[in-house]
This record gives structure tokens, sequence and C-alpha cells, in this order.
């Protein structure tokens, strides 16, 4: 189930969130996974500068992230 529906270059993408915390640390990172609608190409995942010792402050956080903004992490992934 996506968290959100993007459009970007005349696609439509699915945008999932997930929280990954590395090996010998309390913070956990925002990661983004965008999945276009249509088929033919995969997933494209992306961590976001946004750190937290709680996930539900992280995900708290990315839900005032515009669509604007999930665009730009977008298209810097598909350059």
């Amino acid at each position: 189930m996506a968290w959100r529906v993007l459009e970007h270059d005349a696609r439509r993408w699915n945008v999932s969130i997930a929280a990954e915390r590395r090996a010998n640390s309390s913070q956990w990172t925002l990661v983004f996974s965008f999945r276009p609608v249509d088929a033919g190409r995969g997933s494209l995942w992306a961590a976001y500068p946004l750190t937290s010792s709680s996930k539900a402050a992280l995900f708290a956080q990315a839900e005032r992230l515009t669509d604007d903004a999930l665009a730009a992490i977008l298209a810097e992934r598909l350059e």
C-alpha cells in the first residue's frame, strides 16, 4: 500500500516510507521507496537526511514533507 501517490514527468509513482537503523547506532534514518504505477521499471530507494531516535517521530516529520520535496528527491535519483 502506498503512503502517497506522486506525479513526476508524466508518470505516477507510489511512494512508501521506511526507517532504517544501522548497526551500533541508536538513530533511525528515513528512507523512501518510489515505485512506478505502470510496469516496466523497478523501485528506486532513497535515504533522506532526516534522523531520529524514535521511528514515530521520524514518520511524523515525514508527513510534513511536501509532494514537491518528494518529487525533487525522485528527480535526483532518476538522473
